[in-house]
């Protein structure tokens, strides 16, 4: 058995007081906190913590000084593409010119370019190259992580991409959620035919993933461009026959139906919402499903922000997540992501937090592992610098204000 005792913790916040597994609305507001604590951790877990005056005869093998420093739970970045070739800074540069990611995508660029990039990379270098990510994304808090495949857009391809995932899941110390997004795109060889592409995600890739058990979830892309409302049903229905539930990228570039079809099916969550109506809000007010939006896109991408303010005052949960890939939001910076919610978005910084939090690991169906400071949850967490107070992480967006971040329990 190994303990750790973090002590002389300024604010221990993001403790879940009422049991919640998601917040909603008015509740978002609330960040639960104790002042002049302590935080007792064992085999990895969260043991138990109180207020420096309760401390008293706590004994762990080893002790952490906090010197004033905040505890808040990492990041659950619940929305990622972080296993891919390689950088399209080229395209970037287009957007500078004034090129929209639509226009670029229909010029056979973004998606379809790193799909060319993955397909000519070996299995090991992109395992590599995408591991060094998900490091670079720990060292700056984030303790939970969704990554998605979507770069393949062919059967062995989109395979390559979820063993990968598997392999990082079994190297690092967070849990890692892996999501089938064969429909990202259609493929090159596909394109004028897609029809044929999506029956090739239905009755090919799905059947195959699952029995290669690679995924636990499936995506889909329905929006202007990409997939329709009907083909988005379709290729839901068929993951959850193979027990896959649904996650869906909607309400990005148009209004497009992705809410809708997510909320029939049941999907996890709804991810983007640049282009939600208020007919969608309503829709998210009977359903279980998650809206996350990206403000990391609309910051890259020079686009509206999803309109988050009005989820939360209309009573929805709202979580945010970095969409770290390399075409329109090549950050995995979830401090900044924060940031850009309360700054862009207009949340609170409580609210912005238990979005990046507790709603994170909803939306990615990990609420009884991480999210928040609770006993027995695993003890992934951020320690600060010491700083005036937890609003001071967001306000302060490019200060490096982490001190330690804990993995189980252990310095990463």
């Amino acid at each position: 058995m190994n303990s750790l005792l973090i002590y002389n913790i300024k604010e221990l916040a993001g403790l879940n007081l009422k049991g919640y597994k998601v917040l909603r609305g008015e509740e978002m507001k609330t960040l639960d906190a104790l002042h002049d604590a302590w935080l007792l951790i064992e085999d990895g877990l969260i043991k138990d913590y109180g207020e420096m005056a309760t401390l008293g005869d706590v004994v762990a093998d080893s002790r952490m000084d906090a010197c004033g420093g905040c505890v808040i739970p990492a990041f659950c970045d619940s929305h990622t593409h972080i296993v891919n070739a390689g950088s399209r800074e080229e395209e970037f540069v287009d957007k500078i010119r004034g090129l929209s990611y639509a226009e670029i995508a229909k010029r056979g660029g973004g998606i379809l370019n790193s799909a060319d990039r993955l397909h000519e990379m070996s299995e090991d270098e992109l395992f590599e190259k995408s591991l060094k990510r998900v490091h670079e994304v720990m060292k700056k808090g984030t303790g939970a992580l969704e990554i998605k495949s979507g770069y393949g857009l062919k059967t062995e391809d989109e395979l390559k991409m979820l063993r990968v995932i598997r392999r990082i899941r079994n190297t690092v110390p967070i849990p890692i959620v892996a999501t089938f997004l064969g429909a990202h795109a259609v493929g090159r060889e596909y394109v004028g035919r897609q029809k044929e592409y999506v029956d090739l995600v239905v009755k090919e890739m799905i059947p195959e993933v699952a029995r290669q058990g690679l995924a636990d979830y499936i995506d889909v892309f329905c929006d202007k461009g990409f997939f329709t409302p009907e083909e988005t049903d379709r290729i839901l229905k068929a993951g959850v026959e193979y027990g896959m539930r649904g996650k869906i990228h909607g309400q990005e570039l148009a209004d497009s139906g992705g809410v809708e079809v997510a909320v029939k099916n049941n999907a996890l969550s709804v991810d983007h919402l640049e282009s939600m109506t208020n007919e969608d809000i309503e829709l998210l007010k009977h359903s279980d499903t998650m809206p996350t939006t990206l403000p990391g896109t609309s910051f890259f991408l020079n686009m509206s922000y999803a309109p988050a303010r009005r989820m939360i005052d209309e009573g929805l949960p709202v979580a945010i997540a970095s969409d770290y890939n390399p075409g329109s939001t090549p950050s995995g910076d979830m401090k900044f992501v924060v940031s850009l919610a309360c700054i862009k978005q207009r949340l609170m910084p409580a609210e912005a937090i238990n979005a990046a939090t507790i709603n994170g690991a909803y939306a990615m169906g990990l609420s009884d592992v991480c999210g928040t400071i609770e006993k027995g949850k695993y003890a992934n967490l951020i320690i600060t610098e010491p700083i005036p107070s937890i609003n001071f992480i967001p306000y302060a967006y490019t200060t490096p204000i982490i001190r330690n971040v804990l993995l189980k329990g252990g310095t990463f």
